[in-house]
């Protein structure tokens, strides 16, 4: 047998309860009020010879360095042989899945299930899939191909003058710091100019087949966070519930299927444009806006599995490099560390709510430790000096194809960036993948024009990382790719 024979398996947990817990995402805690759909972490194997990837993918808002850690180490002890450092953990990016921070609240909420009780939870359930994904490997084959799925809009939207000097308006309203671009801002301003990032179709799916070439399972790879229902009080894996359902529509409903979410730091499944014609849209079709998303992500992963199974392969390359990258920080000036402390001075003095209703005291509670913890974090990023954030940068090939993860809402461009230079035929970005080293997860990594812009996701309190590090981020990533596909050329200064 040659050491590029295939193995493939697979496995997924529902992490969903129906207790209440606390629903992260937003600038205030949530209690979930039930089970609107399955909330589910899926994993994937593919070994041979050579190497393995294991793809673990979470309905979950990000998944911080601490979690991370805790599968990887319940793996271990449950099946020390499965290599727990080749785990690529993502999130969907979905803002209606469990409490999965580190840290309990301080604040008053109404009976649930504890913050630390779940997090066991989804961590053993979580460990348990890639354990049962690894020791059911089987002979198999894996087939790819590129598509196409309009999913993602532009989120930014940019004006002709600065939004800050205008009438009444202020460079920091709260944490949005607006400028030239406004988070989800209103077009029908008369001084609206363009959105500041384009629309990304781009669809990669990647299929596994068992030894008698059956079609067992999609990765499919969108660059769209899946928050259509981003602010409701029930757990929901958002759009990509009707996605697995319509998929199972066409190919088999033991079909697995494990989401990643490309390079969408600028991007949402919410068009800001001709609201009007969607809206009569989705009423004369009677479809919600999730369940046209699905079918037109279900037409094209269907489109693509049409001819990919014309290339099936029960063998290939499979090389996988885990490396620590660091990246420039987003510094924090002087001006921004002395606003903060003023900043934090006047939420300190704040007194929590006094409102009778335990859930509306627990929103606004909880709303005023986000902000708190917010400017802490930023005072502290000062006070330590620190130049670079090491990140853990998982970069694989298997046969003509490529995966690069990243721990970033990642803005579109960097993504656009690699796959144009990649030695791979096909790449896939996978962003908000957990990383080991560094602080929690997460955070946006912006563009030259989105901090020039300004505006929420490109703000002292968002970025960890500045557009500087997002170009090392993509040189360091194509470094690792031509090393796998066996390429040398020079990088740019």
């Amino acid at each position: 047998m040659s050491d590029k024979n295939l193995l493939v398996g697979w496995a997924s947990r529902d992490v969903s309860t129906e207790r209440p817990v606390g629903i992260r995402g937003q600038f205030h805690l949530r209690l979930s009020e039930g089970v609107l759909d399955p909330v589910t972490v899926t994993a994937l194997v593919v070994a041979n010879g050579q190497d393995s990837v294991v793809f673990l993918s979470c309905d979950a808002v990000v998944i911080w360095s601490f979690l991370l850690k805790l599968v990887r180490g319940k793996i271990r002890s449950l099946a020390p042989d499965v290599p727990a450092d080749k785990i690529v953990m993502n999130a969907t990016h979905s803002h209606e899945g469990g409490d999965i921070y580190e840290a309990e609240d301080t604040f008053a909420t109404p009976p649930r299930m504890s913050g630390a009780e779940y997090v066991e939870f989804f961590a053993s359930q979580a460990a348990a899939a890639v354990v049962e994904a690894w020791n059911t490997r089987r002979p198999g084959g894996v087939a790819w191909g590129y598509g196409f799925a309009p999913v993602a809009h532009s989120r930014r939207v940019v004006y002709c003058d600065d939004t800050s000097k205008r009438p009444g308006g202020a460079a920091q309203t709260g944490l949005m710091v607006n400028g030239h671009a406004v988070m989800y801002g209103e077009t029908n301003d008369p001084r609206f100019s363009h959105f500041e990032a384009g629309t990304d179709p781009s669809l990669n799916v990647l299929f596994t087949y068992d030894g008698n070439d059956q079609l067992t399972g999609a990765l499919v790879n969108v660059p769209c966070p899946s928050q259509v229902d981003e602010h409701i009080w029930k757990l929901s894996a958002d759009f990509w519930h009707e996605t697995r359902v319509e998929l199972r529509k066409r190919f088999g409903d033991k079909l697995f299927v494990l989401p990643q979410c490309s390079a969408a730091g600028d991007l949402s499944p919410h068009p800001l444009n001709n609201k009007a014609a969607l809206a009569r849209r989705y009423e004369l079709k009677g479809a919600s806006e999730r369940q046209d998303i699905a079918e037109r992500i279900a037409a094209g992963v269907a489109e693509v599995a049409s001819w990919a199974c014309k290339d099936i392969r029960h063998e290939a390359e499979l090389g996988h490099v885990v490396k620590t990258v660091a990246l420039t920080r987003r510094p924090v000036s002087r001006a921004e560390y002395e606003a903060e402390l003023r900043n934090l001075e006047s939420l300190v003095d704040a007194q929590p709510s006094a409102d009778p209703d335990p859930v509306k005291r627990m929103v606004a509670d909880s709303t005023l430790a986000a902000r708190r913890n917010r400017c802490k974090q930023v005072i502290d990023r000062h006070e330590s000096g620190e130049k670079k954030l090491p990140m853990e940068l998982h970069v694989a090939r298997l046969g003509d194809i490529a995966f690069a993860s990243n721990r970033f809402e990642l803005y579109m461009d960097f993504a656009h960036r690699i796959q144009a230079r990649s030695p791979a035929v096909q790449t896939f970005i996978v962003q908000l993948a957990a990383s080991e080293v560094g602080e929690r997860g997460g955070s946006y990594l912006p563009t030259v024009r989105g901090e020039e812009g300004r505006g929420y996701s490109a703000t002292v309190y968002c970025n960890l990382v500045n557009s500087t590090g997002g170009q090392e981020l993509v040189e360091e990533t194509l470094e690792a790719l031509d090393g796998l596909f066996g390429k040398s050329r020079p990088r740019p200064a």
